[in-house]
């Protein structure tokens, strides 16, 4: 399933704000390619998706796409990295430490959350379960405290980036 359209408009001009053309950015969980299709004029876009069906489905949107999971994944440097709704479909020891890592790692990051929402594999992609379904901002603030919002979009999902104040 692709990530919710709710606000993306938004954060897409803060982008383009934001980030030169030829800033070099990791699109995580790339799924169905939302994010590349909403950002086609950045041209140094990759990206890192899970589930290998979906890989083969949009290796041709990306300039070089990683098919594996995000907890494995190492790279040098990302001048932004779009977690997609992400982080609720992995433990949360995993998207700590995946956050961790990424917030060296990159100028900024991006961390679309769904809060409260329940939802089990699709399509036969296990990855699509969300392990997360209790995130509520008061939870994002205590399990994820380098990140701090970004975009309110609704009450039911939310837009983080990343806290400039460096606390882990």
């Amino acid at each position: 399933m692709a990530s919710k359209d709710t606000g993306k408009g938004w954060v897409c001009e803060w982008i383009r704000e934001n980030f030169p053309m030829n800033a070099q950015i990791l699109d995580v969980g790339a799924c169905d390619g939302k994010w590349r299709r909403m950002l086609f004029d950045y041209p140094n876009m990759e990206a890192v998706e899970a589930w290998k069906q979906n890989c083969e489905n949009i290796r041709h949107l990306y300039r070089r796409i990683y098919c594996g999971e995000m907890v494995n994944f190492d790279w040098d440097w990302y001048d932004l990295i779009i977690f997609g709704d992400v982080i609720e479909h992995m433990t949360v020891e995993d998207a700590k430490q995946v956050l961790r890592h990424a917030y060296w790692k990159c100028s900024d990051m991006i961390v679309a959350v769904p809060f409260l929402w329940k939802q089990g594999p699709l399509d036969g992609n296990p990855y699509e379960e969300h392990i997360q379904d209790d995130l509520t901002p008061e939870i994002m603030k205590e399990r994820y405290p380098m990140l701090e919002v970004l975009h309110e979009a609704g009450s039911k999902y939310c837009y983080y980036h990343k806290r400039k104040q460096k606390t882990l």
